[in-house]
C-alpha cells in the first residue's frame, strides 16, 4: 500500500482550502452586509455545487478548462495544460468545497453586532481595518468550522476530480480515487488500509477543530 495518495489528497485539499478562504471569506462578508439586485441569483450560483452531483460539476469544469474551453484555451497560450493534472484536482476540490465555507462564514458574519463596525467607522477606521480587526476575529469560530468542513470536503472529493483530473498514480490519484480503483481491482486489503488512514486523519482534524473552537469560545 502506497502513502502517495494521502500526500496528494492532503496537498490538493490544502491548496483548495487556501483558494476557498481567499475567495469565500470576503464573498461571505459582502453577501452578509450588502443588498443588491440579483443577490439571490448570485447566492444560488455560489451554493449550486453543494446540491449538484459532483460529476455534473466536473463536466461543467471540463467544458471550461478543457483544450476547447475558454479557460483552457487561455492557459494553452502560455503552454499550460490544466486537464489531468493536480491543478485540475485543486480546482474541482475548491469549487465543491466553497459553498461549505461560505455558508458557515456568512452565518458567523450575520451574528456579529453591526453596531461594533459602525462605531469603528465613526472613529475613522478604514474598512480593511474593520474587517481584519473586528469582523474577522468575531467570526473566528465560524471561520474555523468552515475551513475544516471545506478541507474535509476537498479531501474526500471524488466525482468532479475524476472528470477533470483522472486517476493517474503519483500525480492525480487521491485517496478516494485510489480506494475506488483498489476495490474495482479486487484488492480489498489495500482499499481497507487507505480507508483506515483517511478515517483516522479526518477524525483527528475534526477533533482538533472542535477542541480549538471550544478553547477560543471559553
Amino acid at each position: 500500500m502506497s502513502w502517495l495518495p494521502l500526500w496528494i489528497s492532503v496537498k490538493v485539499a490544502v491548496v483548495a482550502a487556501v483558494i476557498v478562504i481567499i475567495i469565500g471569506v470576503p464573498l461571505a462578508r459582502l453577501m452578509a452586509r450588502r443588498s443588491f439586485p440579483g443577490k439571490n441569483i448570485v447566492e444560488a450560483i455560489i451554493l449550486l455545487p453543494m446540491v449538484l452531483p459532483p460529476t455534473v460539476v466536473g463536466f461543467g469544469l471540463l467544458l471550461l478548462i478543457g483544450k476547447n474551453g475558454p479557460i483552457g484555451k487561455f492557459f494553452a497560450l502560455f503552454g499550460v495544460n490544466l486537464v489531468f493534472t493536480w491543478k485540475a484536482a485543486v480546482l474541482a476540490a475548491a469549487i465543491v468545497s466553497l459553498p461549505l465555507l461560505y455558508q458557515n462564514v456568512k452565518g458567523a458574519f450575520l451574528q456579529i453586532d453591526t453596531r461594533l463596525e459602525d462605531v469603528a467607522r465613526t472613529l475613522g477606521a478604514k474598512e480593511s481595518r474593520i474587517f481584519f480587526g473586528i469582523s474577522l476575529p468575531l467570526a473566528k469560530p465560524g471561520l474555523i468550522a468552515g475551513i475544516v468542513l471545506a478541507f474535509a470536503r476537498a479531501l474526500g472529493e471524488f466525482g468532479a476530480t475524476m472528470m477533470v483530473a483522472g486517476n493517474i498514480p503519483g500525480l492525480t490519484q487521491t485517496i478516494p480515487l485510489a480506494i475506488y480503483f483498489e476495490v474495482q481491482a479486487g484488492d480489498y486489503r489495500s482499499a481497507l488500509g487507505l480507508v483506515i488512514i483517511i478515517t483516522i486523519f479526518s477524525f483527528a482534524v475534526i477533533v482538533w477543530s472542535n477542541w480549538w473552537i471550544r478553547r477560543e469560545k471559553y
